[in-house]
């Protein structure tokens, strides 16, 4: 009986809940909680976006004994990304047999059901309890909207939106529908980080008012000057109208698709974009901060209205809070690095990528996979600390156990969503040239910058609205 009652409450929402404009909120009390999974059965999830990142998003849920990938949307059925950093095979044909592969060693019988269109999977697949979002960054609010308005929990990778309305619509939707979420910064569930934000919650350092964070990333073409005007050959098995999705129609060009869709503004947001939701998380996190009040960032080398910069320097002013004093944060990337402070002994060397907290008392240096390093090193001695954040069982795992009934994963997207238009802030400066904002959080308005609202609230084709 109970069997019953749980598939004819998911057949509700998939036949309910999805509407021409892509969504609608389902009550709460319809999906009957967070936790209507029971701990006792499997996980239904299908991933949306199965390209390199999803591969590897697939590869962690199949370790995951309590849970089935039971379908895959993507508009492409072949992606080759042998000359990326995946150096694999991607899309709906190669994920398909990855995942059939691995299930078949203890089911013989078992497929996979895949699809183009992401919606015509979630009005289709009844038993369907959540899904993971691995697409291009421009698809990220559509897909996580839609999802949680047909009552699925989500995951999605980071940043966790496109545009910082976006990212209040997500917000705002989560908290409405009360389902299990997970951006997927994955660094932090690490132990490095957590172990970064107790030192700065225990004030190990003292007070701190000054961080720089950075990332060697740059642009994947660095001599793109131009977007493409004309289209080259469309790949075979790929819906180029599904993979564009909200942004304006253009041909299809390789310099798009795969993998550098991140050098174009309307699809990808830059280095800061990219890597801002994993390396200002730690900062974000074990310092409390809030919006900043004002943020500035530059492009370094070309960029202009379409093209992402080569690298990034960048700086946000963070308001005091309680007894914190107001925080100066200093982004680089493309290979730029903060000075060595006098304090840190001149041998050392900084981290390709990590951070460095300047507190009253001392310095703090992250990067890597590695305990953070506190100079002077007799600041603290390995001595014991109140541990304020629970221990986390893996990245995947917190957002499946909070599917269950768990505690919320600790990156969902009530914080997610927070992080996201930190990052997106600086994203906004870039956009504008490396103008500095003034930003009024309450009103979502960039002071005396009407220029910004387009960036702010992206225009979107129709049949992508998203409320």
């Amino acid at each position: 009986m109970e069997g019953k009652k749980k598939k004819s409450r998911r057949q509700f929402l998939s036949a309910s809940s999805l509407t021409a404009a892509g969504f609608m909120i389902v009550p709460r009390h319809v999906l009957g909680g967070a936790d209507y999974v029971a701990p006792s059965d499997k996980v239904n999830i299908a991933v949306v976006g199965v390209g390199g990142r999803g591969k590897e998003n697939v590869s962690e849920l199949l370790k995951l004994d309590d849970v089935q990938v039971t379908a895959i949307a993507d508009p492409a059925e072949f992606w080759d990304l042998s000359r990326f950093y995946y150096r694999t095979t991607a899309g709906r044909g190669p994920v398909k047999e990855m995942i059939e592969s691995h299930y078949q060693q203890g089911n013989s019988s078992y497929r996979l059901k895949t699809y183009e269109d992401f919606r015509v999977m979630l009005t289709e697949e009844s038993d369907l309890d959540a899904i993971l979002c691995a697409t291009p960054d421009h698809l990220h609010a559509y897909v996580c909207l839609t999802a949680m308005g047909a009552g699925k929990h989500v995951y999605c990778e980071k940043p966790l939106t496109h545009n910082i309305w976006e990212a209040r619509k997500v917000r705002e939707v989560a908290r409405e529908t009360g389902l299990a979420t997970q951006m997927g910064n994955q660094l932090h569930s690490t132990p490095y980080v957590r172990s970064g934000v107790e030192y700065m919650r225990a004030g190990v350092i003292g007070k701190i008012a000054e961080v720089h964070s950075w990332v060697p990333a740059t642009r994947w073409d660095n001599g793109l000057t131009e977007k493409p005007e004309k289209g080259s050959t469309l790949p075979q098995g790929l819906n180029w109208d599904l993979w564009v999705g909200p942004r304006s129609m253009r041909p299809f060009h390789e310099a798009y698709a795969p993998v550098t869709w991140r050098d174009f503004w309307e699809f990808g947001c830059g280095a800061l974009g990219d890597f801002g939701c994993h390396d200002l998380d730690a900062a974000t996190w074990g310092l409390n901060l809030p919006a900043p009040d004002t943020v500035e960032v530059r492009p370094a080398g070309f960029s202009n209205e379409f093209i992402t910069p080569y690298g990034e320097i960048g700086y946000y002013h963070f308001p005091a809070r309680d007894d914190q004093p107001p925080v100066k944060l200093t982004w680089y990337s493309g290979g730029l690095q903060p000075p060595l402070p006098a304090e840190v002994p001149r041998d050392f060397k900084f981290p390709a990528r990590g951070a460095m907290y300047v507190g009253e008392n001392g310095i703090m240096i992250t990067g890597g996979r590695s305990e953070p390093k506190i100079f002077p090193d007799d600041l603290y001695a390995g001595g014991s600390m109140n541990k304020t954040i629970s221990p986390s069982n893996g990245h995947h795992r917190d957002w499946v156990d909070a599917i269950k009934g768990g505690p919320a994963a600790s990156s969902n997207f009530e914080y997610g969503t927070h992080l996201t238009e930190i990052t997106l802030l600086g994203v906004l400066s870039l956009r504008l040239g490396g103008q500095k904002i003034f930003w009024d959080a309450e009103n979502m308005k960039a002071s005396g910058l009407d220029e910004a609202d387009q960036y702010i609230q992206e225009p979107v084709r129709t049949g992508w609205e998203m409320g």
